[in-house]
């Protein structure tokens, strides 16, 4: 009886392969939803700057022109005719500008937009002819 018993390794059975297979896609999508919250996260940062920093140049603009309806004229405001025209910084990329009309007593805004400020530089594309 001196038989040589095998060492045999465990049979693993299609439950076994579904719980791993099971666990490996819940780590993915787990994964996955970990790196839109950190994405969506940095996308509302960023809103809030901008949104903030927009606000900032309005009430900055707005301060300007309750100086103009005093009679002073702030610096950096140029006037033509009847026409005032200045410009708020609101980040790198995007300036206020701001245009008002005087008539008098009563003042017109002509425009109150914000204007990107980067210019595409021309480049040339190169086609393929052929």
């Amino acid at each position: 009886m001196n038989k040589k018993q095998g060492f045999s390794l465990p049979v693993v059975g299609g439950s076994s392969l579904l719980v791993i297979f099971a666990v490996l896609c819940l780590t993915v999508f787990a994964l996955l939803s970990l790196s839109t919250v950190l994405a969506d996260q940095r996308l509302g940062s960023a809103s809030v700057e901008a949104v903030s920093s927009y606000y900032e140049a309005d009430t900055r603009a707005e301060e300007i022109f309750a100086r103009l309806r005093n009679g002073e004229m702030p610096e950096g405001v140029v006037k033509e005719a009847d026409v005032y025209r200045y410009a708020c910084p609101i980040s790198d990329t995007q300036t206020l500008h701001v245009e008002l009309k005087c008539d008098g007593d009563s003042w017109m805004v002509l425009r109150w937009q914000a204007v990107a400020e980067t210019t595409m530089e021309d480049s040339e594309l190169s086609v393929w002819g052929g």
